[in-house]
């Protein structure tokens, strides 16, 4: 039985004058789940997240939150960390939160760690890294059903982000619906579903086996890899270094060799299956 959505979008679509920053996007977040939207600066996922909490209207097509348009009623459902964060710098990890939590009316949660370490400290006195786990505190304060994260843990390091993609983990396990965007590879792999974007439009939606399956790529030894990877893009395609090795995704053996062709010697080709990088580098490439 499919569960029901807790952010619903129908092939929305939303115009800046003559520039189409979302083209005909559809997407779901159940209970418990994290659908990641991937994609380049420029993609149009702040657009589309700014839609779908309601600070943007859809030019064509539509959304719901729990079911409903939304409105100030289905924002006390909503959790959003933006890239910004959010926070008031003025103010203090426990004024913030003890501020979030009396606009909707729930108690101020117990801050832990270093949040509870640093709690009365301004905010402009944070660390990065402490600001996103406090601009998290600020948005999970009143337990909300849906978690919407905008480039989340940009800027801080692979402990830190590791740190912070536990406590969404944790938050999707307690039953909420996470939408997160991102473009880390290694973050995206952290999610359910993936729904990819390049320039406002969708090129690839689904489980990142769904996205890579049957996607290959060429994958070449060389005495010279650097010249290799020059000659292949001179070739005009795409190739990317794998330590000794060259890896050219989306393309057959025979236009890999004849793209090296009297350039360099190649010690081994063959094909192997993409990864997601490559899959989205590909899908990318060829909008």
């Amino acid at each position: 039985m499919t569960m029901p959505s807790r952010v619903e979008a129908e092939h929305v679509t939303h115009r800046f004058d003559d520039v189409v920053a979302v083209n005909d996007i559809s997407l779901r977040v159940a209970p418990g789940e994290v659908v990641g939207l991937l994609g380049a600066n420029g993609a149009g996922k702040t657009t589309l997240i700014r839609i779908l909490l309601g600070l943007l209207s859809p030019t064509e097509g539509s959304v719901t939150i729990m079911g409903e348009p939304p409105s100030r009623a289905t924002r006390r459902h909503l959790g959003y960390v933006p890239q910004t964060l959010g926070l008031y710098e003025d103010l203090t990890i426990s004024e913030n939160v003890a501020f979030a939590a009396g606009a909707f009316d729930v108690p101020a949660p117990n801050l832990e760690g270093d949040l509870k370490s640093m709690a009365d400290t301004p905010v402009s006195a944070l660390p990065l890294g402490i600001k996103r786990r406090a601009a998290f505190a600020v948005a999970l304060c009143h337990d909300p059903d849906l978690l919407v994260l905008d480039e989340p843990t940009s800027g801080v390091g692979p402990l830190g982000r590791n740190e912070l993609w536990g406590t969404i983990h944790d938050s999707a396990d307690k039953g909420a619906a996470v939408l997160v965007t991102t473009h880390h590879m290694d973050e995206a792999e952290q999610c359910d579903r993936l729904l990819v974007m390049a320039d406002g439009r969708e090129v690839a939606a689904g489980t990142i086996d769904e996205i890579v399956s049957g996607l290959k790529t060429v994958e070449i030894a060389s005495n010279d890899p650097v010249i290799a990877l020059a000659a292949l893009e001179a070739a005009g395609l795409l190739a990317l270094p794998a330590g000794r090795m060259v890896r050219v995704p989306g393309c057959t053996e025979d236009a890999v060799t004849t793209g090296l062709d009297g350039v360099v010697a190649v010690d081994s080709i063959q094909t192997v299956p993409a990864t997601l990088e490559e899959a989205f580098m590909t899908m990318v490439a060829r909008t």
